[in-house]
């Protein structure tokens, strides 16, 4: 019989009235069963986290530091076990799923580390004027309030990280929401955290059902809401609270350019690896999972067999649980149905299938298509499945053309040897971020992730999303020899 997982409120264990099932999109079998805190609940997590909002800001770097250090040095001890629980509810290949975790353990340690250097000021003299003589501003940096984290499914632990973290570094409570699909390893955190000296108050982790967000997002007591998920529901967040600060990481259409130089065999087929590897990987289910390859038309022809053999070869589809599957199944069929679908309308508007495009219940097939229609679903929006366009381009300025032309802009891989083209993309490319010689899927958790257009707004990475939750407030000392 499968226990009911309780939520933690305030920094304590707590269950509500109803359970929800959690379940492996793979088999259909229950996970875990996880109670759902009730409105009164809701409420009283929300009051802690604002009456102890002083209190935690004024917290000692060292306390915090300690706790982030703490939470780092667990995930390591728990890795296997943790790792398995991602690839149980997510569907996750167990290959990834212990990658996840490692970036976790990394995001907790680099928190640490932030927090202890965190807040020294910056002195600036202001006798730079007669009016300023004998005065000096001190400018540090203050939580702008509890943080109200919303984390997605595709990344249960490490996104559920990169809000918790930075949080608890720079001292704002944080209320956390996991995703409904994948609530499991968001909890796992709340055990860690509860094994710190960390006020209590400062966290809580609710298993709110969707339904029920409105009401937190519109709460005025959190004043500050990170969101990562689709654009649709990102930007609604957005409009129904215009006085509030939301970081928002909403997805993207990822482009892989290869460029004229980055032609020889040894450098089509690295290429060609990571382009097949970046497609599939989490099920293609990463916000920056490569979308769109766009390749010269001097090495195209050589490049597009590459890619395909290379995603029929290497890319193996299965049981998550086995450490030989690269591919495992979406989140849901529901998932799977709407890939299929956007994949079959592209085929019916004149797209060319070269491999995959089945649906095996919540598990598509790694596919690769060319000459699809700039109008078809599949071209215009994120796909966030296995999926693999190619297209041809004349000239480094096509290629740039092609990659704006997109209302999403998170980040773009840009595949030359040249440093002279590296700075143009960096110039031209209206994205987030741009990776020289790799595909766009490249994230290090340390630096500033977010994106440009309808890909969001702020900015995540440890000590970016540490700045995102702070406001800066100057003090001024007055009759001082300077």
């Amino acid at each position: 019989m499968t226990s009911t997982h309780a939520f933690w409120l305030a920094g304590r264990q707590a269950t509500g009235e109803t359970v929800l099932d959690v379940t492996s999109p793979w088999d259909g079998r229950l996970v875990g069963k996880v109670s759902v805190p009730t409105a009164d609940q809701v409420e009283e997590a929300v009051a802690a986290a604002y009456a102890v909002r002083d209190e935690f800001a004024a917290t000692p770097a060292h306390v915090r530091a300690a706790a982030l250090d703490h939470v780092s040095k667990r995930l390591v001890e728990r890795t296997e076990e943790i790792a398995q629980l991602i690839s149980a509810e997510n569907g996750k290949p167990i290959k990834w799923a212990r990658g996840e975790v490692g970036r976790a353990v990394s995001v907790f340690r680099f928190a640490a580390e932030e927090a202890r250097r965190f807040n020294g000021g910056e002195a600036q003299r202001l006798d730079t004027d007669a009016g300023g003589q004998g005065r000096l501003a001190l400018t540090r940096r203050f939580p702008k309030g509890v943080v109200l984290g919303i984390a997605p499914f595709n990344f249960p632990l490490n996104l559920c990280a990169h809000k918790i973290a930075p949080a608890i570094a720079v001292g704002a409570p944080i209320i956390l929401k996991p995703a409904p699909a994948t609530p499991l390893s968001g909890l796992i955190l709340g055990e860690l955290l509860a094994e710190t000296d960390l006020p209590a108050g400062s966290w809580s982790v609710l298993t709110v059902p969707n339904e029920q967000m409105p009401a937190l997002v519109q709460d005025e007591r959190l004043p500050v809401i990170s969101f990562t998920g689709s654009d649709k529901v990102g930007y609604a967040i957005m409009d129904s609270v215009p006085r509030k600060h939301c970081t928002l990481e909403l997805g993207g259409n990822g482009a892989a350019v290869v460029l004229a130089d980055f032609a020889s065999e040894k450098d089509l087929d690295w290429a060609a690896t990571r382009i097949a590897t970046f497609s599939n990987y989490q099920g293609g289910q990463s916000c920056i999972s490569v979308q769109r390859v766009i390749a010269d038309t001097t090495v195209y022809d050589r490049l597009l067999p590459k890619i395909v053999a290379a995603v029929e070869e290497a890319q193996v589809t299965g049981d998550p649980s086995d450490a030989a599957t690269d591919v495992g199944p979406l989140v849901s069929e529901d998932a799977a149905k709407r890939v299929e679908a956007w994949v079959d309308e592209a085929v019916q508007g004149g797209a060319k299938l070269l491999t995959g495009g089945k649906r095996d219940g919540a598990t598509y097939a790694p596919t690769v298509l060319t000459e699809v229609p700039a109008d078809a679903t599949l071209a215009c929006e994120e796909v966030f499945g296995p999926v693999l366009t190619v297209t041809e381009v004349d000239g480094e300025s096509e290629a740039f053309a092609a990659v704006n032309d997109s209302k999403y802009g998170l980040q773009a891989g840009v595949f030359t040897h040249d440093v002279q083209t590296a700075f143009r993309a960096h110039r031209a490319l209206e994205v987030g971020g741009v990776i020289i010689g790799d595909v766009p899927s490249y994230r290090a958790d340390q630096m500033p992730y977010g994106g440009a257009k309808q890909s969001g707004v702020g900015r995540e990475g440890v000590a970016f999303a540490m700045d995102d939750y702070t406001y800066e407030r100057v003090l001024v000392l007055t009759g001082l020899a300077l």
